[in-house]
């Protein structure tokens, strides 16, 4: 069991503002006070004199393939697509993971506590995608949440790895129909299970789906380009979809349409080149733009596309060079990816009761230059200087 401790001195971001010589109680693995400084009893926790520093939540990466694309492992560790079936919904990324993997603790040294991790998007189905924790033995033990949802695909990806095999789909409407043929699937193996139609069988991909079109869990959509974002929004909105997009490299043209649907971004990897056709028109203001529009945004690095550790240098880019509100932005790696991922009772703020994930950092965690000084997580400093 992670011990009590006491952060005590530094300047600690909480919801209501930034406290200066703020203290930060934590204890059996959860937080227990966060605020102004103020008498505690001293010998019932390890103090840790934080003067000088920023105390904040964990940061959040709301995209990657941590541990599924293993670093310096090549082809043989990669274990995100499984490329003979455009629908795949009964795999798991969980299931891929290799704990070991190198970027977990690169992710730790730069404050980041939580990842969503996903399968790839070869498919238009690819899998269920979970939360993992940054730090563990093993991956069942740092598993937030085994199912947050499916990753499904639209454009390029699809296109190229089944156009290839002269198979479906080879087109985007061919993408959709496939997954609206899916979705159909799914809503009329519900109905024999729900004994409308009498008993059925046990079908894993249908299985998988049923979190998706009974809505308690929503469709991860791998888009680009506008009219894919659009596509996406447009299946959702036919059969009922909660619906996050991901990626959303084109969100600014139609960021008006995109904040009036309340439909969640997570933006990025902003920091690449236009390496294929669907990135031609990259902006690296997309997520500052979307920002402005009003649209919920969490920022993403897409590990390996990025490494993990790059997630507040995306966030210090949108301040430093394209003049988005520091507060605005650092919601972009903490709350606001918490609320997307469904986890923000637990994650993505220094309140009371939720998980003691903290980056303690030299300077404001989304500033130029700045550097981490310490990780906690579930209590336990897994990092410091």
């Amino acid at each position: 069991m992670s011990k009590a401790i006491a952060l005590t001195g530094g300047t600690v971001i909480t919801p209501k503002g930034e406290i200066e010589d703020g203290l930060l109680l934590l204890r059996r693995g959860k937080i227990e006070y966060a605020g102004a400084n103020k008498v505690f009893a001293k010998s019932r926790y390890e103090t840790i004199n934080v003067k000088g520093l920023t105390v904040s939540p964990g940061l959040i990466d709301a995209h990657t393939h941590l541990g599924v694309y293993a670093e310096g492992t090549g082809g043989p560790g990669e274990d995100g697509n499984e490329m003979v079936d455009p629908v795949t919904p009964h795999v798991r990324a969980l299931d891929s993971i290799d704990p070991e993997d190198k970027a977990f603790e690169e992710a730790r040294r730069a404050g980041i506590t939580s990842v969503m991790i996903t399968p790839g998007s070869a498919n238009v189905i690819g899998g269920s995608i979970c939360v993992s924790k940054t730090f563990g033995r093993v991956a069942d033990e740092m598993v937030i949440d085994q199912n947050i949802g499916q990753k499904m695909a639209t454009g390029e990806n699809p296109k190229r790895v089944y156009g290839g095999q002269s198979k479906a789909p080879m087109t985007r409407m061919g993408i959709a129909a496939m997954l609206r043929s899916a979705l159909v699937n799914a809503i009329n193996y519900n109905d024999k299970v729900k004994g409308k139609k009498g008993k059925a069988p046990r079908d894993l991909k249908m299985e998988a789906l049923l979190p998706i079109v009974t809505g308690k869990a929503p469709a991860r959509v791998h888009a680009h380009r506008a009219d894919d974002i659009m596509t996406a929004i447009r299946i959702a909105e036919e059969f009922k979809l909660k619906l996050v997009i991901e990626h959303a490299t084109e969100a600014y043209k139609i960021a008006d349409i995109l904040a009036k649907k309340k439909i969640p971004l997570n933006i990025g990897p902003s920091s690449t080149g236009r390496s294929k056709l669907e990135l031609k028109d990259l902006i690296r203001d997309n997520a500052a733009r979307c920002i402005q529009a009003g649209c919920h945004v969490s920022l993403i690095t897409d590990h390996p596309v990025i490494p993990v550790q790059d997630l507040r240098e995306e966030a210090m880019k949108l301040v430093r060079d394209y003049g988005a509100d520091r507060a605005d932005v650092f919601k972009t790696v903490t709350i606001n990816p918490a609320k997307t991922l469904g986890l923000d009772k637990r994650l993505g703020s220094l309140e009371k009761g939720k998980d003691a994930d903290i980056a303690v950092c030299k300077g404001h965690p989304v500033d130029p230059g700045t550097v981490c000084a310490m990780t906690i997580i579930n209590g336990e400093v897994v990092y410091r200087v």
